[in-house]
């Protein structure tokens, strides 16, 4: 293999190395943006079991307790 073949492939697999690792970083926060949805999702179904097992009424008044403190 020629020395110039040999640099063409080292350039090309940088570039590579380069917008794959861009790729992961956009994955990643993709990652962390879904968590904290999911999260977000959780604590509304916290809330809607919650609101079905106790009721509306109750629900109201434990919130009225917290806001009111």
């Amino acid at each position: 293999m020629s020395e110039l073949k040999y640099t063409e492939i080292e350039a090309e697999f940088k570039t590579h190395e380069k917008i794959c690792a861009e790729r992961y970083e956009g994955i990643l926060d993709s990652f962390d943006k879904g968590s904290k949805r999911m999260q977000r999702i959780e604590y509304l179904l916290y809330a809607v079991i919650a609101s079905v097992f106790f009721g509306k009424d109750m629900i109201l008044d434990i919130v009225k307790t917290f806001i009111g403190k």
